[in-house]
This record gives structure tokens, C-alpha cells and sequence, in this order.
């Protein structure tokens, strides 16, 4: 295989665990909605691997579901039945989880072995090596979190969780994107610094949209654009800034009103770009998208959180994400190629 041959294999790899990270994130979305996420109770790296294989196998692990709050304060009625349609939700989410390890490793020692993992690609690879073996820890310490006083998983754990898990998806974007050929349009450094804003934006918003979950805020304020018929209602902030985090009402707010500046900052970067370049074809696609996503987070309020739509509205907020990170990563590339 030529080195040529090598590299696009290489990005064609990192585009693949990209989007394995990408179905992970929304079935974990799906655990969430579904209150799934505490059906497992022990963290088994490798025997966990397999699901019950008979009726005391799943009597133990329904067992180990009726120890903790959960069971005894929201699902005290539950058959076994319907612990297994839990359970399956969450054991979906650990073994794709495990599947994307397996994808990345393996090809990334091959890969190390021909000599591919160097240069800014090599970085990017690091970066999304060190993110992904994080991921698992941080998992593991967002369940333990709702095992023992709580009937749900810490909201601020969940939220760091989906990041590093954003974080995984986004280095490998970049890497991916970034290799490719450049081509000659001499953007400007503030150009390339605006994109990547935009990026760290959708970033940031994600985030405020693991809160919303943790904190079940979009089960309150169900109309649109008002909160209750106010702007924002007498309980946003009352608690300092720890109402960020431990809030439903402000967690809320928060994810409205950073949603409006990303439509409004991809619209700028629309109509900003110089017209004919790939720059400006990009940007476009990142105003429709931005604006579906918006009406797909009205959509879910509305709806109060109905299970198709919060999920459309997750996959659409990744897919958002992953373009404006393909975006940031190839202005740069360009920039760099005058």
C-alpha cells in the first residue's frame, strides 16, 4: 500500500469511529429519555460484554436494579419485563461503547506501525486516544452517582460525559478533515478563529443540553417562544450560579438563549463569507442546519419531551456539531495552504 493510499485510508478510519461515537451518543441519548441508565448496576469491562444468557442471569441482575433508588421510589411495579426494556437500552450503550474501542485500537496500532500517526494528524489522534480513554471512567463515575441517594445519574456528570464523548468525535473530524488536500482561498487568521468560535459555541450548547436532560428541565415551560408567558421567569438565577447546573427553570433558559446566538452566528457566517468560495457553501449549510435544530428544540419542548423528536433533536445538535468542526478544520487548512 503507498503512503498516499495510507493516509486516506487513515482518514477514511477516523471518519468511521466518528460515526460509531456518533450512534453511541444517541443511543445514550435514548438510555437517558428512557430513565435506562441505571438498569446495570456493576461496571465489568469484559464480562459486561455479554447480556443475561438465561432466567437466573436475569434475576440476578434484576436483583442487583431493586437495591437501589430508583427501583424502590419510581419503579416499585416494574416486572421483570420491563426491566428488560431497560436494561437492553443501557447494555446497547456500554457495548457500543466497547465496539468503538475495539474500531479505534486496533486500526490506530496498524496505522502508528506504517507510520501514519504523525504530524497534526497524529496530534489530532492522540487527543481523541486520551478523550476516549477517559470516556469509560467518566461513565462509570456519572452511574455510580445514582446508585445509592439519587433516582437518576448527577446532571453535571451526564453533561461531562457527553462532552468527552463530543470531544472523541470532534479531534476525530478534525483529523480526518484537516489531512485533506487544501485548497488556495487565503482565508484570513480571524476567519479561521471565527469558525472554530462557532464550533466551541455548539460546543458549549451541547453541554447546556445534557443539563436540560439531567435536570428533566424540558418537562416544565412547555410553550414557546415565552416561558410561562414571561421572558424569563422569577426563578432563572435565583440560586447564584449554581442555578447553571442545579436548576431546571435556568438550565432551560440557558439552552433557549444560547440557541437563537448559534442560529444568529450562523446566519453571520452565511452572509460573511466571500460568495462562490467552498467557505461560504459551508457556512450556508451550517445556517438551514442550525435553524432545523431550532425548530426541532421547539418541537421537543412543545411535545413535552417526546421520545422521536428529543432524539432527532440530539442527532441533529451532533451532526451540527460535526459541521462546524468539519468547517473550522477545513478554513484552517485552507488558510494554511496560501
Amino acid at each position: 500500500m503507498t503512503k498516499q493510499a495510507n493516509v486516506g485510508a487513515a482518514r477514511v478510519w477516523a471518519l468511521i469511529v466518528a460515526g460509531l461515537v456518533f450512534i453511541m451518543v444517541l443511543v445514550g441519548g435514548a438510555t437517558r429519555l428512557t430513565e435506562s441508565g441505571l438498569s446495570i448496576t456493576q461496571w465489568n469491562p469484559i464480562s459486561g460484554v455479554l447480556p443475561p444468557l438465561n432466567a437466573a442471569d436475569w434475576a440476578a441482575e434484576f436483583e442487583g436494579y431493586k437495591k437501589i433508588p430508583q427501583f424502590a421510589m419510581m419503579n416499585a411495579d416494574m416486572t421483570l419485563e420491563g426491566f428488560k426494556s431497560i436494561f437492553w437500552w443501557e447494555w446497547a450503550h456500554r457495548f457500543l461503547a466497547r465496539l468503538v474501542g475495539v474500531v479505534f485500537i486496533l486500526p490506530a496500532l496498524w496505522f502508528w506501525f506504517c507510520g501514519q500517526l504523525k504530524g497534526a494528524f497524529g496530534r489530532r489522534i492522540v487527543w481523541a486516544t486520551g478523550f476516549l480513554a477517559l470516556e469509560p471512567i467518566v461513565g462509570w463515575w456519572m452511574v455510580s452517582s445514582g446508585l445509592s441517594e439519587r433516582t437518576e445519574v448527577a446532571q453535571e456528570r451526564l453533561a461531562i460525559h457527553l462532552l468527552i464523548a463530543a470531544a472523541v468525535f470532534a479531534a476525530l473530524i478534525h483529523a480526518a478533515v484537516g489531512a485533506g488536500e487544501p485548497r488556495c482561498e487565503g482565508h484570513s487568521r480571524g476567519v479561521v478563529a471565527t469558525a472554530w468560535a462557532f464550533a466551541a459555541l455548539v460546543f458549549v450548547q451541547l453541554g447546556l443540553g445534557a443539563l436540560v436532560a439531567g435536570l428533566r428541565a424540558g418537562r416544565i415551560y412547555n410553550d414557546w417562544p415565552t416561558m410561562g408567558g414571561q421572558f424569563m421567569p422569577s426563578e432563572v438565577f435565583r440560586g447564584g450560579l449554581l442555578s447553571l447546573v442545579d436548576d431546571a427553570a435556568t438550565s432551560q433558559f440557558d439552552h433557549r438563549e444560547i440557541a437563537y446566538l448559534v442560529l444568529l452566528f450562523a446566519v453571520v457566517l452565511a452572509f460573511t463569507a466571500a460568495v462562490g468560495t467552498s467557505l461560504a457553501k459551508r457556512a450556508r449549510i451550517l445556517a438551514v442546519v442550525a435553524f432545523v435544530q431550532v425548530v426541532l428544540g421547539v418541537a421537543t419542548l412543545v411535545t413535552v419531551v417526546q421520545l422521536h423528536a428529543a432524539l432527532t433533536h440530539q442527532a441533529v445538535a451532533l451532526v451540527l456539531f460535526g459541521l462546524a468542526v468539519a468547517h473550522a478544520s477545513a478554513t484552517g487548512r485552507d488558510s494554511a495552504a496560501r
